[in-house]
């Protein structure tokens, strides 16, 4: 039988005589040799019954379905992984540790807040928080090498309307997706006014912050745990992680990115977000990375509900023709989002098809301004209402239009063109990723012991000694 050895070592070859090899066991306690049997070998990598079953073990503590025989799809997705590991060491490609370093504590933070508690998620995972915390790195270390191979191999995917005219003119007529009614919205939005003395207390307690980080009395981190509102980086000690300067509003980039004293505070910074003191980490070329503490002063009902009587009397004013929805929108309207375009919505939904566009799908509105458009016709406008600006995380009053309602249809170039133009894109991507893939397979060592190989694969060629018998 012949067997075509190529790219990657088969140093790892050795262990098939015998079906069996030895595995360090990483687990706390006295060092120890298991015996562990062998599924797969890509290359000079071995892949365990025991990682197999470990990960599948995960899947279901975690309610996620692996989408088939778990004894088969698993340990095809580990080999893949390795497929791209290896190419990532070829492409000279480092996940950078620091910058992951936050995503790794969110996913974290996340475990306890679904399960109740560290213990919890160590019972489940049945193994310290460490190890836990480890694992979850070298997990997203190698997403990031896989996401960043496959972006290098359809950087240049790029359709041309005669592409996706052509895309379209090849689907089956089953294969042409049936798009949902959408509608185009109108917005107009007036922020409550803020007690001077609500600003003041604010600045105030970030004064007190600052004061007590600069005598060494309090960690500027465990005061953004305690304090700051910023749901996603006050776990993590405040920390924003490495980013470049166009991530940011400009009045926080304008200091974030002139500081560089990891023992100083800045001054209060005031954005539409609400006010934030900083503290500097590190920076690395072009990006930088902070800590920040965020504080928002309080709204309260009075200034909510006169907000809200101000919308209707400009209601009053446009159905008594004094001027237009869309002039009042120019002159009244504080969403800075929608103001100087009329007022219409941009779909900023990124898990949906219509992103970017000024579409929507019920699902994609905000659930208040969705409940309060179901039963209106182009045309109308909205009573006033109190809605949660999702950016601020504050409550606002607004005034809806709905300005189109598209019916639901079949998907066509003239309307669709966008969708249709992802559709072929992502076509495009994952015929060269799979083209890659099963390329890589042929250039590879693979053996597949017996036991394991009794399966349907997603990719083609990874059983060469059947073929070639």
């Amino acid at each position: 039988m012949k067997k075509t050895l190529t790219t990657i070592g088969l140093a790892a070859a050795a262990l098939i005589s015998i079906g069996i090899a030895a595995k360090a066991d990483t687990s706390t306690g006295p060092k120890k040799n298991v015996i562990d049997e062998v599924a797969w070998i890509v290359g000079d990598n071995a892949i365990y019954k025991s990682e197999i079953e470990e990960a599948y073990s995960e899947m279901r503590s975690m309610g996620v379905s692996p989408g088939g025989d778990p004894y088969c799809v698993i340990p095809e997705q580990l080999a893949v992984e390795k497929l791209y590991l290896h190419q990532g060491k070829l492409d000279t490609i480092e996940a950078p540790a620091s910058q992951l370093s936050s995503r790794v504590e969110m996913q974290m933070n996340w475990f306890v807040k679904g399960l109740g508690s560290r213990e919890k998620v160590e019972e489940m995972f049945r193994k310290p928080w460490n190890a836990i915390r480890d694992d979850v790195m070298e997990k997203m270390k190698a997403n990031f090498i896989k996401e960043q191979v496959q972006d290098n191999l359809t950087k240049n995917v790029k359709a041309t309307p005669n592409d996706v005219k052509k895309y379209f003119a090849k689907l089956p007529a089953d294969s042409i997706p049936y798009v949902p009614m959408q509608v185009e919205v109108q917005l107009m939005q007036l922020n409550p006014l803020i007690p001077k003395q609500e600003i003041e207390d604010v600045k105030a307690r970030l004064r007190d912050f600052t004061d007590r980080v600069n005598k060494g009395e309090s960690d500027f981190s465990t005061l953004a745990i305690l304090y700051s509102e910023d749901p996603v980086s006050a776990p993590r000690g405040g920390e924003l992680g490495y980013t470049t300067r166009s991530t940011y509003v400009p009045e926080f980039a304008n200091v974030a990115f002139n500081l560089n004293d990891p023992k100083k505070v800045s001054r209060i910074v005031e954005t539409e977000f609400g006010f934030h003191i900083i503290q500097f980490i590190d920076r690395k070329g072009d990006e930088v990375n902070v800590r920040h503490i965020l504080l928002k002063p309080k709204v309260n009902e009075k200034d909510l509900r006169d907000a809200t009587m101000r919308l209707d009397s400009i209601r009053k004013e446009i159905a008594a023709n004094q001027f237009t929805f869309d002039e009042s929108v120019r002159f009244f309207s504080q969403d800075k989002d929608s103001k100087n375009n009329k007022g219409i919505m941009i779909n900023s939904n990124q898990e949906s098809e219509r992103f970017g566009t000024t579409r929507f799908e019920m699902q994609d509105l905000p659930p208040e301004i969705a409940r309060r458009i179901e039963n209106m016709q182009p045309g109308d406008i909205s009573e006033p209402f109190i809605m949660t600006d999702q950016k601020k995380n504050q409550e606002v009053a607004v005034m809806v239009r709905l300005q189109a309602r598209i019916p639901g249809h079949s998907a066509n170039l003239a309307e669709d063109y966008n969708m249709l133009k992802r559709m072929y894109e992502n076509a495009t991507r994952e015929k060269i990723i799979k083209d890659w893939v099963e390329q890589k397979i042929k250039d590879t060592y693979v053996h597949i012991s017996d036991g394991w190989n009794n399966c349907e694969f997603r990719y083609d060629g990874w059983e060469k000694e059947k073929a070639e018998k």
